[in-house]
Parts: structure tokens; sequence; C-alpha cells
């Protein structure tokens, strides 16, 4: 995978330009409208956003890994007594 394509739903996409409009209005205390929001939106998914999705892949893993750590304890709590010794 050379390039990151991230794309958003008409939804996704005009939740996320509202945001933008209002972080530069609230912040910044600057107006734009909602072209400027897109073209801002669509160069940080271009720019930034294999950033953000590759963090979200450690995050998962992270996540996937505790969660098999916790099933070998409680597998192994589950164990009964033998004489074999690991």
């Amino acid at each position: 995978m050379d390039t990151m394509n991230i794309t958003f739903s008409s939804a996704e996409k005009e939740v996320i330009v509202k945001k933008i409009k209002l972080y530069f209005s609230e912040e910044l205390h600057q107006q734009i409208g909602s072209f400027d929001a897109e073209f801002l939106l669509d160069f940080f998914a271009k720019e930034m956003g294999a950033y953000f999705y590759n963090r979200g892949l450690y995050d998962a893993q992270a996540a996937i890994s505790q969660k098999i750590d916790d099933l070998h304890d409680a597998i192994y709590q589950l164990e009964r007594p033998t004489e074999f010794q690991r």
C-alpha cells in the first residue's frame, strides 16, 4: 500500500467540516467557509491520515494482546494439578 486514501461519507464529512469551522471560529477567531474547511480536511486526511490510522492499529493490537494475556491467565487457572510439571 503506497498511498493512504482515507475517505469519509457525506454525513461524516459534513460533521467534520462543521467541527473545523467551529474550531476556527472559537479558537482562532477566524471565519472560514465550508469549502476551505473541506479543503483542510482533505489535506489532513491525505498528509496525516496514515499517522492516525497506524495509531489506531497499534492501539487495537495492544488491546488484543491484553485480551490474549487475560485468556492465557484464565486458561491457566482452569488447569488441574497433575504429576506433570511444565
